[in-house]
C-alpha cells in the first residue's frame, strides 16, 4: 500500500507562542476519505470547523506527528550567527517526521521562494530516498497537506488558549493585532518564556523601555 505524508505548519509569524509543525500519514487510497470530510487549508475554516475536522483526521490517518517548537528554540535559530533561519528550522523538523514514518511520498507546503531548493535541503537530512513534492499552496491543492494544516492550526490555538489562561489576554499573538501589541508593551519583561525575543515587535518595545530606564537613571 502506498503511503503519503503531508506536512504543514502554523504560527510562523506570531511574536507570542510556539510554532507548530504537523505531519499526517495516510494510505493513498484514503485520500478520498479526506476529500469526503471536506478538509481544506485551515485558514479557510473557522475554529469550530477545525476542531471538528481535527478528530476526524486523526481517525482517518494511518499516523500523525505534531511538533511544538517553543519561542526559546525559535530565538536560538534566528539569532544564531550562521545560515539558519526559520525556513530551515521548519525543514529540519519536517525531516524528523519523514524519518519517523518512512513514507513512499511526501508532500510539503514549501515556505521557501524556491520549492525545489527547500526539498533539496530536506532530502539531505533523510535516512532513505523518498519522493518529495514541494509546492507553494500545497495546503490548498493536496488534501493530506490540508489535513496537516488543520492539525497544526488547532494545536497552535490550543497552546495559545493555555497561554491566555495563565498570563491573560494576549490576543492571537500576531504583531499586527492591537491586543497583542498592548500585551507585549505591558508584559515584555514579565513572561520571557512566551515571547519570541528575536522578533522586531518585541525588540522595539524592549529597546524603548530600556532607553527610557537609562534616561531616568
Amino acid at each position: 500500500m502506498t503511503t503519503v505524508l503531508g506536512i504543514d505548519e502554523a504560527g510562523k509569524g506570531p511574536v507570542i507562542g510556539p510554532l507548530i509543525i504537523a505531519g499526517v500519514l495516510i494510505d493513498k487510497k484514503d485520500e478520498k476519505k479526506l476529500r469526503d470530510i471536506e478538509v481544506k487549508d485551515s485558514k479557510l475554516l473557522n475554529q469550530k470547523q477545525r476542531e471538528i475536522l481535527f478528530d476526524k483526521i486523526i481517525g482517518i490517518a494511518k499516523s500523525t506527528s505534531i511538533i511544538i517548537i517553543e519561542p526559546a528554540e525559535i530565538d536560538k535559530t534566528i539569532l544564531r550567527d550562521d545560515t539558519s533561519n526559520l525556513n530551515w528550522l521548519e525543514a529540519k523538523k519536517s525531516a524528523e517526521i519523514i524519518n519517523e514514518f518512512n513514507p513512499e511520498t511526501v508532500i510539503l507546503d514549501s515556505p521557501h521562494p524556491k520549492p525545489e531548493k527547500y526539498a533539496d535541503y530536506i532530502r539531505n537530512l533523510l535516512k532513505k530516498d523518498t519522493e518529495l513534492i514541494s509546492e507553494h499552496k500545497a495546503d490548498v491543492n493536496h488534501p493530506v497537506c490540508s489535513a496537516a494544516s488543520i492539525l497544526a492550526k488547532v494545536t497552535r490555538e490550543r497552546e495559545m488558549d493555555k497561554i491566555k489562561a495563565k498570563y491573560g489576554n494576549t490576543g492571537p499573538g500576531y504583531p499586527s493585532n492591537s491586543i497583542t501589541q498592548e500585551f507585549v508593551k505591558n508584559n515584555w519583561n514579565k513572561h520571557p518564556e512566551i515571547f519570541r525575543k528575536s522578533w522586531k515587535t518585541f525588540q522595539n518595545v524592549a529597546n524603548k523601555k530600556n532607553q527610557k530606564a537609562i534616561s531616568e537613571f
